[in-house]
């Protein structure tokens, strides 16, 4: 028992939580050392734009309570992972202190800045008036670099407390050192003063935050996107129809939906068919027929007369709960450019006060007078400030994980992102990935001397109430095909199903129908035609021994499949078709879809998958939908979970697509590929403009004010790349590369 306590304990778990009271990147990277300091956690991620954290380590280590007393030492507050509303409620509430702060900085600061504005100028008639314009110009400053500036303030000191000075630790330090000389020239009589750079540095930054968080609200769109289920619901109860609260239903409570509602929760169908719109899940254009006992999700929408459905999910336990949690999880996580960009910024602030330093002295030493020393070392400690650096690659994921999920792909890991951006091969299960994973009939052979309309008619009634994907097929077939109304006269007196092999149904006018296999049909008396093994699906009918049908059933490529594999190929991705199934039924499909006979390999059991994805070019990409996929997932650089996955598989997988077909597969490759090239221009502007900036900065003589101007754009500019990315979608199509032909296993020559 000792033995298994330990093993138990050293098990390691994760934890999702949000942080309140986050100011900047800066305030995140000292949550995630302070965090990563303490016993038992192994690793702590905080993904500053949705303020959310990841915390790795064992399970007695990751408790709410003790979590949120060390982030409480920092002045932050921990708690549960926010609602969609409550996240938006907050960002609300961080732009109306912002824009509050934002307006007294400019009503003040347009004072302070006129008031220097005619000191530089000589526009004062006296050397007097120059040195009281300076104190005027201080008097105004005076709520700006106090008031306006106290969250830099609090901020910088927690973050050093935490050591992990940040952005907002140089900018408290740079304001200060601008009032500080400012009042140290006023002393000695000089109206030389600098309280318009301490103005400016703040109220710029607060533009940029402002900005920020502008972004971060677009970034919150995509999910508000998904459906939101009402507050009250009709179920049954007391034998009527009663309103109650959503959160009060419980799984197996039947609920009613009327026409045009979306169904709050996930259940199944209960009594009737239903005609759903779930373009609101799926993006399908075209409403689907949806029979009793089919699952249905919340978000669909009902096109028909009220439905009922009996619930299987609870509130906040449904499809779409479960894609908003991953979202959460996924933008907590970090991907290696995001952790590039945190070491970047992490030096970079002891570098600025190091170097600023050294300036100060080395000028100093040099003969500088001492108050352009000063004035030195505070250029020096403006330019360098981290901002742009800590919303490189933030902002970029933000926007292109917004984009995604807009255009039906949830990318639940930024790694995978990132790997999803340089995939060399793309490898494809069959059965409910590239066909929709039922059966359909593609063919009804008569076989007696009856109009087609009886046959359909007899089909519909012999098939009612089956389970079996085949009959259930055959029942789709047969409704869509006949007359409205068709075979509505036939009685069924008594039906019997033997699992899996066909079906016995007696009519009112004493006729025996038989639906099922061609074996089952044999062994019950009924005659059946020879056939082939074609490698095809057939159920046969008969009624009372003699056949009157055979319907041929395959699966058909969902739409758009043939057209995604070509592009996928033309950009010079290895392709191949792995499936468990029978090779006529992969030779079929490939053959639907244009992939070649050396890029299919059937009859492959999942370990025999995984050896074929591990052979492939990497990194390599492989999409499936069950359980005998899981490990052909695990072995792919990138897994892909397409719409209606097994459960674990979603779980499983980096990627899940919201719409039928693999469309959303090259959807994600294309953005995953524009979104790195966006975050590597952010990180490369970004640190590019800070060496150079630094270097320039110690080098030669800066004005504050044209510091704060240059580190306030570069902020701006990589917000902005990151923003042209969220509204350029597919507005920014790719150059097709130069096609390479490659073997399915093979590398490019």
């Amino acid at each position: 028992m000792d033995a298994i306590s330990d093993s138990q304990s050293e098990r390691q778990g994760e934890a999702l939580y949000s942080v309140q009271g986050l100011w900047c990147t800066s305030c995140a990277l000292a949550v995630e050392a302070q965090l990563a300091r303490m016993p038992g956690v192994s690793a702590a991620s905080v993904h500053y734009p949705s303020a959310t954290l990841l915390v790795q380590g064992q399970p007695p280590a990751l408790e709410e309570a003790r979590l949120a007393a060390a982030v409480s030492r920092l002045g932050y507050r921990l708690g549960p992972p926010e609602a969609i509303g409550d996240a938006e409620a907050r960002l609300d509430a961080e732009s109306r202190y912002l824009t509050l702060r934002l307006l007294m900085a400019v009503a003040f600061g347009m004072w302070t800045m006129l008031a220097s504005l005619l000191i530089y100028a000589g526009a004062m008639p006296s050397a007097e008036l120059d040195l009281i314009m300076a104190w005027v110009s201080g008097a105004f400053a005076l709520p700006v670099v106090t008031y306006v500036a106290l969250p830099f303030y609090r901020a910088g000191w927690r973050t050093t407390r935490a050591w992990r000075p940040g952005m907002d630790a140089l900018v408290a330090l740079g304001a200060l050192t601008a009032v500080g000389v400012s009042l140290w020239l006023l002393a000695r009589g000089s109206p030389e003063v600098y309280f318009d750079t301490a103005v400016m540095l703040v109220t710029l930054l607060l533009v940029g935050r402002l900005v920020e968080t502008l972004c971060r609200h677009r970034g919150l769109r995509a999910l508000q996107a998904l459906h939101r289920p009402p507050a009250q619901v009709q179920r049954w109860e007391a034998d009527a129809w009663q309103p109650c609260a959503l959160d009060s239903v419980a799984v197996g409570d039947r609920l009613r939906v009327e026409l045009g509602e979306a169904l709050p929760l996930d259940g199944t169908l209960s009594d009737a068919e239903a005609l759903l719109d779930l373009s609101p899940l799926t993006g399908e254009s075209a409403p689907r027929r949806c029979l009793p006992g089919d699952a249905v999700a919340a978000g669909c929408r009902n096109l028909g007369a009220a439905l009922v459905f009996e619930v299987t999910a609870p509130a906040g336990e449904c499809r779409l709960d479960r894609l908003r949690e991953q979202m959460w999880w996924q933008q907590a996580r970090k991907g290696e450019l995001q952790r590039l960009a945190d070491r970047f910024a992490g030096w970079l602030s002891p570098l600025a006060v190091v170097l600023a330093l050294f300036t100060l002295v080395a000028t100093w030493l040099a003969g500088v007078p001492a108050e352009e020393a000063w004035v030195r070392a505070l250029s020096v400690l403006v330019v360098a400030c981290p901002c742009a650096v800590g919303l490189a690659i933030p902002l970029a994921g933000l926007a292109g994980s917004g984009q995604a999920l807009e255009r039906g792909v949830v990318i639940r890991d930024p790694g995978a992102f990132e790997t999803l951006a340089r995939i060399r091969s793309a490898a494809f299960d069959k059965t409910g990935t590239l066909t929709a994973g039922e059966p359909q009939v593609q063919v009804m052979h008569p076989a007696a001397d009856l109009p087609e309309s009886e046959l359909l008619a007899l089909a519909a009634v012999a098939a009612r109430g089956s389970e079996h994907p085949l009959a259930r097929a055959v029942r789709r077939y047969a409704q869509d095909a006949q007359d409205a109304g068709a075979g509505g006269e036939l009685e069924v007196v008594q039906a019997e199903e033997v699992g899996g092999r066909g079906r016995r149904v007696s009519l009112g006018d004493g006729r025996e129908l038989l639906l099922g296999s061609r074996a089952w049909l044999a062994e019950q008396g009924a005659a059946t035609q020879q056939a082939g093994d074609s490698g095809e699906s057939e159920v046969l009918l008969a009624c009372d021994g003699a056949l009157l049908a055979r319907f041929t059933l395959g699966e058909t490529a969902l739409p758009g499949t043939t057209e995604t594999l070509a592009e996928l190929r033309r950009e010079g991705l290895a392709l191949a078709l792995i499936s468990g199934d029978r090779a006529p039924a992969v030779r079929r499909l490939a053959d639907a879809v244009g992939m070649k006979a050396e890029e299919c390999y059937a009859g492959r059991s999942p370990e025999a998958k995984a050896k074929l994805l591990a052979a492939m070019p990497q990194p390599s990409l492989y999409v499936g939908d069950g359980l005998n996929d899981v490990v052909g997932l695990a072995t792919a650089s990138v897994g892909v979970a397409p719409l209606g996955a097994n459960t674990t598989v979603q779980e499983g997988a980096s990627v899940a697509l919201l719409k039928p077909g693999v469309a959303g597969v090259e959807v994600a490759w294309r953005l995953a590929r524009r979104t790195r090239r966006v975050m590597r221009q952010n990180l490369v502007l970004s640190g590019i403009y800070n060496l150079l900036a630094l270097g320039l900065a110690v080098a030669m003589p800066i004005p504050p004010l044209i510091a704060v101007l240059a580190m306030v754009a570069s902020s701006l500019s990589v917000v902005a790349n990151s923003a042209r990315l969220a509204l350029a979608g597919e507005r920014e199509p790719e150059q097709p590369r130069q096609s390479r032909q490659v073997g399915a296993l093979g590398t490019a020559p």
